[in-house]
């Protein structure tokens, strides 16, 4: 969702959409009108709409219609929607509308300070939402194209620490034939003693 996206107000009547820009209007958000249900459904799928306020019942194109049209279609299926009705409490349409995802269905005449503060948590979460998705498929991407890297990093060093196991292996072995050598008897005896003792041996036989 662009950072400018627009909160689009729904409604066949001229007074209730002016009604509704000047309750939404201290929120400082960028708002957009439309007064059918096809105008709206262009506009959305123009890509420039973070929220709807839409009227249920309008000539035509419903707002039930426009809500189900836009739940097909990836692009569009996440938009918030809060649905606006005159004629009273409706247990079918509440039904319909919870089960299409609506986020609520508000009656007329609407409070301006309860809609600002839902269109506020609801604009502010979805755009919240849509950033962390960017960031999470960037930081996947990035994964992926360093995969190769590392996995060639683990293997050498998988190879570096083989290597040097094996040394170390030869290293001890080396040492363990060393010391089978010194604990030989015969290695014990000086070299230089044992030619002396022969050498007396041999003047003993002279004499």
């Amino acid at each position: 969702m662009p950072s400018d996206a627009k909160i689009l107000i729904v409604d066949d009547h001229e007074d209730t959409l002016y009604a509704l820009e000047s309750a939404l209007a201290p929120l400082g958000y960028r708002l957009g009108r439309a007064t059918s249900g096809d105008e709206a459904l262009k506009q959305v799928l123009r890509g420039q709409v973070g929220l709807l306020l839409l009227d249920v019942r309008m000539p035509g194109v419903s707002g039930i219609d426009v809500v189900r049209y836009m739940r097909r279609l990836e692009q569009t299926q996440h938009i918030p929607v809060i649905l606006l009705t005159g004629f009273g409490p409706d247990h079918e349409l509440t039904s319909a509308a919870f089960a299409l995802g609506v986020a609520d269905l508000v009656m007329k005449p609407i409070d301006p300070w309860a809609l600002r503060t839902k269109v506020r948590y609801l604009y502010d979460t979805h755009r919240r939402h849509l950033a962390l998705a960017h960031e999470v498929r960037e930081l996947r991407a990035l994964v992926k194209d360093k995969d190769p890297v590392e996995e060639g990093h683990i293997e050498n060093k998988e190879h570096i620490e083989d290597k040097g196991h094996i040394e170390d292996e030869g290293r001890d072995d080396a040492e363990a034939a060393a010391r089978r050598a010194l604990s030989h008897p015969d290695a014990r005896v000086p070299l230089q003693r044992a030619e002396g003792a022969h050498t007396g041996e041999l003047e003993q036989d002279r004499t």
